[in-house]
């Protein structure tokens, strides 16, 4: 690392002020890489050129000698510098509107389901496949859920039943199937 790269990695570091040596060491070692980076590119030392997304992405792409974990490592680190240091140049994120849920099957689409599952070849797998359909359309599992349940998470009740998996609480929208 040149002189020049390491000292405006030091401001740089400074500015943003981490909270421990360890953390420090690891913003310098990222501000360096990328300062040094810019420098042979002919880019002025300065923060708002040199942590620049384009910049950060650039040298994410194409800088010499670094593993894709080292890439991704710098990337991150060097983007943390670059929020604190040139914020004009990283808005704040935008929260993303919520979707609407989509519309709970028909009657005749889960019947038509419920005739797949029982045109399996054998037993085991008609069972399962009825299973796959309950538990989904019925108490509103997602495939993550679906993963983890057991037969002992579901709770037969009067016309009804209940699914419980561990960690996950009720998804708002399912018919209290959950």
């Amino acid at each position: 690392m040149s002189p020049r790269a390491a000292e405006f990695a030091r401001q740089a570091v400074a500015a943003v002020s981490p909270g421990g040596q360890e953390r420090a060491k690891n913003l310098l070692w990222a501000a360096g890489r990328l300062a040094d980076y810019a420098a042979s590119a002919g880019l002025d030392l300065e923060p708002g050129i040199v942590f620049h997304p384009s910049v950060i992405e650039r040298f994410a792409r194409c800088a010499p000698g670094l593993s894709g974990v080292a890439r991704r490592t710098l990337r991150t680190s060097q983007r943390f510098i670059a929020r604190r240091v040139v914020p004009q140049l990283y808005p704040a994120d935008v929260p993303l509107p919520r979707e609407r849920s989509k519309m709970p099957y028909s009657s005749a689409e889960i019947a038509g389901f419920l005739a797949l599952a029982g045109a399996q070849p054998t037993a085991e797998r008609r069972m399962r496949a009825a299973g796959l359909v309950c538990l989904g359309a019925g108490a509103g599992l997602i495939r993550a859920d679906l993963r983890d349940v057991r037969g002992t998470d579901v709770i037969a009740r009067s016309r009804s039943f209940r699914a419980t998996t561990p960690g996950c609480g009720p998804r708002p929208g399912s018919p209290g199937a959950r």
